[in-house]
């Protein structure tokens, strides 16, 4: 627990949270009260500071406008059956926000100003935190480049924030997905496992094509033969195939997603046969002709487990049979809402008190 910094707060005049819904929250568009707000300039972090959320003056020439010098995280927190808060994970998040900073030419983020902004930040909007089954605080850290000028280079000033939103279920019912075949998330080598904007503002309209066949989200495949599964739309892609946990490796076209790492670290801890590797799209369609792939799914920090209930393959849907009670999807779903509200114990310390 970090608490030698004490970061100044400037107070809403006027807070928002009566105006909230909280029964009909579409995610990502009702923010809370206050954001973090911290500048590097002249090589250094200077003073972090709590303030009211809102618009903030940018130069027409900013250069994460022109060259993409932006990276984010997507973390929750949660409410348990006390009410107490607390965050899942937000070291993995810390340290996956400073591999993408460094992938991007950005200044690593100290962990005395994350956690003590994000601690101090939630304490001062805890009230927006809401408390019924499947609800969260989503927290969205992102830093950006704020150089004035043109010029192919990295920026030499960036601004890290932190804003929240109180969010619902992302997914209410399984998802429609289809293997891409002509579009490319990532490449090796490339930036696919940081979480810089770019990665996200590319797979758009491959992923507007898909919806507009009548599918929520593809599951990409490798950038040199179209062959291997790589992730599901913004999620980790997990299969399990004859009683066997089945997903992608990471590499650097793949998020290390904190989800995937949970999910994983449950199933070994149930004795479950867990396999990272390659995976091609004709495994997945043979397994399912042969009746050995019993679930299929995504998982995210935003969804947590989305199972997927349809896959498609060059022009041909392939469904699933519905996952029961006693599925792997819902019982890692269970047992992961279990520890959030406080309900099981939190063996491997995921669980941050505010």
């Amino acid at each position: 627990m970090i608490d030698a910094l004490t970061i100044s707060t400037k107070r809403t005049a006027a807070s928002r949270l009566s105006e909230v819904d909280f029964d009909h929250l579409e995610f990502g568009k009702t923010f809370a009260d206050h954001m973090l707000v911290v500048d590097y300039q002249d090589g250094e972090w200077q003073e972090p500071q709590i303030v009211p959320y809102g618009d903030m003056l940018v130069s027409p020439a900013n250069s994460a406008l022109h060259y993409g010098q932006a990276i984010f995280e997507g973390m929750k927190a949660y409410k348990n059956t006390e009410d107490d808060i607390f965050i899942f994970r937000p070291l993995d998040n810390l340290h996956r926000l400073n591999a993408s900073a460094e992938r991007m030419c950005m200044p690593a983020v100290p962990e005395e100003i994350f956690m003590q902004g994000l601690r101090q930040l939630i304490q001062l909007d805890a009230e927006w935190v809401p408390n019924f089954t499947g609800s969260a605080l989503y927290i969205r850290p992102f830093m950006f480049a704020t150089d004035g000028m043109l010029g192919v280079r990295p920026s030499d000033a960036y601004r890290f924030m932190i804003i929240t939103c109180p969010v619902g279920l992302y997914y209410n019912k399984p998802l429609r997905v289809r293997f891409e075949e002509k579009y490319v998330r990532s490449a090796e080598g490339g930036a696919g496992f940081a979480k810089n904007a770019g990665n996200y503002g590319a797979a758009m309209y491959p992923t507007k094509l898909a919806q507009q066949e009548g599918y929520n989200q593809l599951i990409w495949t490798d950038a040199s033969e179209h062959k291997y599964v790589e992730e599901s739309g913004t999620m980790n892609a997990m299969f399990v195939i004859d009683g066997r946990l089945v997903t992608p490796a990471l590499s650097t076209s793949i998020l290390d997603g904190i989800t995937r790492r949970s999910v994983l670290q449950l199933a070994r801890d149930w004795g479950m046969p867990v396999e990272e590797r390659k995976v091609s799209a004709l495994e997945i369609l043979n397994a399912h002709a042969s009746g050995t792939l019993q679930e299929a799914f995504g998982v995210g920090t935003a969804a947590t487990i989305a199972p997927i209930a349809v896959i498609g393959y060059q022009g041909q849907d392939f469904e699933l049979p519905a996952a029961g009670a006693d599925a792997f999807s819902k019982r890692v779903s269970d047992a992961l809402a279990a520890i959030r509200s406080g309900e099981a114990t939190d063996t491997h310390g995921w669980m941050v008190r505010v």
